[in-house]
């Protein structure tokens, strides 16, 4: 399948993963409910298999592999979390797995994939580096190359979180969604408008690097600078696959600032005792950083996308 998914493909990863990734919980948070005057909720992907919604679209891919693609092994590069997503994945399945992982990466998020038996390689102070180096190793070892978002196996996946909360929550109004690659806003808006055509989607991204928010508003790929974040999952390259998907689906985007990501994963763990990344928190902070005002009244989810963060930055957020 080389075209965009369908809600039918995302219904058909939801049933595949049943039972094997865990159903997160969907909180209301009435501390951030009070501050935005949206009814706001949470869902908590940071207690998902390997700490990230990451997992539901790796094991999606790997369960569509055919049994020669799997002998062949799979090879990816990634910013932490699909790195552990896909080992995981990969080892419940018996198949190699080879992830190339910038230098950037926390060790927390490298620890994770050696721990669940991937070859880890650590290439390149950027996510474009290793990815390059990655589909080297693929090409010449004859692997599976698994995008870790330009895949339509991997946007459906990523499509049950949506599938899920409204599942649970047919009347939300609006979902919030953190943004790197675009696998997850893909997956979201794919199944959320199809079941809900009015609910909003609405992308977030660290103001060091939005270059979906850019393309969005030019209404094609376009290139701008960006800088190492707080949330370290999200700067880098956009999709071709996911910015289709977008530019039909989602509403808009809005970008946080640095300080607002750090204030986000203190405000958490004070208030939900949740240990979230920043990249899992950048929804949190565009309510506080006041940037969501047109959802004032509105039922609005937004998740909380990974919580793999190193102890050391944790503590650091948690006494600015």
């Amino acid at each position: 399948m080389n075209r965009a998914p369908r809600l039918l493909d995302v219904v058909t990863a939801h049933r595949r993963l049943r039972g094997r990734v865990r159903t997160t919980a969907v909180e209301a948070s009435g501390p951030l409910s009070a501050e935005s005057g949206a009814e706001v909720l949470i869902k908590w992907e940071n207690q998902q298999v390997t700490g990230s919604f990451k997992a539901r679209g790796a094991l999606n891919t790997v369960d569509s592999l055919s049994e020669a693609e799997r002998a062949r092994g799979v090879v990816t590069a990634s910013s932490g979390n699909h790195a552990q997503g896909l080992s995981w994945a990969a080892a419940a399945q018996g198949v190699p797995a080879t992830i190339v992982v910038p230098e950037t990466t926390p060790e927390t998020k490298k620890a994770g994939a050696r721990t669940l038996g991937a070859e880890l390689i650590v290439r390149g102070s950027s996510y474009d580096d290793a990815e390059a180096h990655a589909w080297t190793l693929a090409e010449e070892r004859g692997a599976v190359y698994v995008h870790s978002y330009d895949d339509p196996r991997i946007i459906a996946g990523q499509g049950t979180v949506a599938l899920e909360a409204l599942l649970e929550h047919p009347d939300l109004e609006a979902i919030v969604v953190p943004v790197g690659g675009g696998g997850l806003i893909s997956g979201i808006a794919v199944a959320a408008k199809a079941i809900s055509p009015q609910i909003r989607i609405i992308g977030i991204q660290p103001e060091v690097s939005a270059k979906f928010g850019a393309s969005f508003a030019a209404g094609h790929r376009v290139d701008v600078p960006y800088r190492s974040s707080w949330a370290d999952g999200l700067p880098g390259d956009i999709g071709e696959l996911n910015l289709q998907v977008v530019l039909e689906h989602v509403d808009d985007f809005a970008a946080v600032s640095e300080d607002s990501i750090a204030e986000a994963v203190a405000w958490l763990a004070r208030h939900h005792r949740q240990m979230i990344e920043g990249s899992g928190a950048v929804g949190v902070a565009a309510f506080q950083q006041g940037l969501l005002e047109d959802l004032r009244g509105k039922k609005v989810l937004t998740v909380a996308t990974g919580g793999n963060i190193d102890a050391d930055r944790f503590a650091a957020f948690l006494q600015r």
